[in-house]
């Protein structure tokens, strides 16, 4: 049976372990191999050449940096969750936006166009011109009149990092046809938005976040058509962003889980944005579907796990008061994280570009973990009092 026609939580216990029964396994085997032997030299270079041209074809490697067995079966998994012929895996989500821009300026279509708010890395990546690139910043309204005959690539987050603003994908990649969209994934994953369904091109994942799952992996991934994956896989085997076999391992195992734990945890951050929505401390609450704006019909089937929120008082105070909530960056884990991106995700941008990004000093950032919503509200409302005095 065709393995779309299962339910997302079956896909994503079962995705990219179709053989393991056939082959007498119940776990994926973890390939700790560097190098590939083989008897045939000739046979050997051939498939050399293949690697080194972006080519897979599934069979023996020949050396890590050019494809590992552990890494190719989540690699399928995702491909699978994501609706995409392919997906390229490399060692972290920046590796893999690195390798997206790279294929993009050695195809001479170095110039971006990027949708504002980013992850603040991102958009530092994008502004420093280390990878040869040029960029506009452009509203979703202004993208297409920002295309020029050099534009290789338009980038978007949605739901955004940090403030959760959502744009229509399938409005902007029409508008900005036939140069392709970037969505990165992120924040939604594929158990609540698949954007290739939406007509995007390319959609990037920093994979130590939901993907994982645990705050104790480090990964990233871009699911795509399998001729941009050929341009990826060249430019990860000359450059060695290779995604480690124990970390595919890991993700892998976490991408079981993902549907159950995304539905939980985008649960219980409604909750809490409904609670902060009402707290004197808060001045304004970040979150899909919480308030009467629009949204684009049909593109994502929950709010999600992430809340930002615009204190009244001391934000720093907040941050340090906290208790059961762990303060520190990066989102996505089974315990729940809260940070100030003005401080930490977006500090790098600087404060003109945060301003214009729409990222206040005043905001906060909370990842919502899969802890009881009324032992986080105690924490948080306490620590929300606290901010005040």
């Amino acid at each position: 049976m065709d393995s779309q026609a299962h339910a997302l939580t079956t896909r994503a216990v079962h995705a990219g372990k179709d053989d393991l029964t056939d082959a007498g396994l119940h776990a994926v085997p973890l390939d700790l191999s560097t190098t590939y032997p083989s008897r045939d030299v000739a046979a050997e270079a051939a498939r050399l050449d293949a690697f080194a041209a972006g080519y897979d074809d599934g069979g023996p490697p020949v050396y890590a940096r050019a494809a590992n067995t552990t890494v190719r079966r989540f690699e399928h998994a995702l491909a699978e969750l994501e609706g995409a012929e392919a997906c390229v895996a490399f060692a972290s989500g920046m590796a893999a936006l690195s390798a997206v821009l790279l294929a993009r300026v050695a195809a001479g279509l170095g110039h971006v166009v990027a949708v504002r708010p980013l992850y603040g890395t991102t958009d530092h990546l994008l502004t420093s011109g280390l990878l040869g690139n040029g960029v506009t910043f452009a509203t979703a309204a202004e993208a297409a009149s920002a295309v020029t005959a050099a534009t290789g690539l338009v980038v978007v987050e949605t739901p955004a990092n940090p403030t959760l603003s959502e744009v229509d994908i399938r409005a902007l990649a029409a508008a900005c046809a036939p140069v392709p969209l970037l969505v990165d994934n992120t924040f939604a994953t594929p158990a609540l938005q698949r954007p290739l369904d939406h007509g995007a091109a390319i959609s990037v994942h920093s994979a130590t976040k939901y993907l994982g799952g645990h705050g104790d992996v480090m990964g990233g991934a871009v699911a795509c058509s399998e001729e941009f994956a050929r341009a990826l896989r060249q430019v990860r085997f000359v450059t060695g962003g290779v995604l480690d076999p124990r970390a595919a391992h890991q993700l892998h195992r976490g991408l079981a889980t993902l549907p159950v734990r995304m539905r939980a945890q985008s649960d219980g951050a409604a909750r809490l944005a409904r609670r902060l929505a009402a707290h004197p401390a808060v001045r304004r609450v970040h979150y899909p579907g919480l308030d009467a704006q629009a949204r684009p019909a049909g593109q994502m089937s929950g709010g999600g796990a992430m809340v930002s929120f615009e204190v009244a008082g001391d934000a720093a105070a907040l941050i340090g008061a906290v208790r059961l909530i762990t303060p520190a960056v990066s989102l996505g884990s089974v315990d729940s994280l809260i940070q100030h991106p003005a401080s930490i995700s977006h500090h790098i941008m600087g404060p003109a570009s945060r301003a214009e990004a729409g990222i206040s000093p005043d905001l906060v950032r909370l990842s919502v973990g899969l802890e009881d919503a009324e032992d986080l509200w105690a924490d948080l409302s306490a620590a929300l009092d606290a901010s005040l005095k």
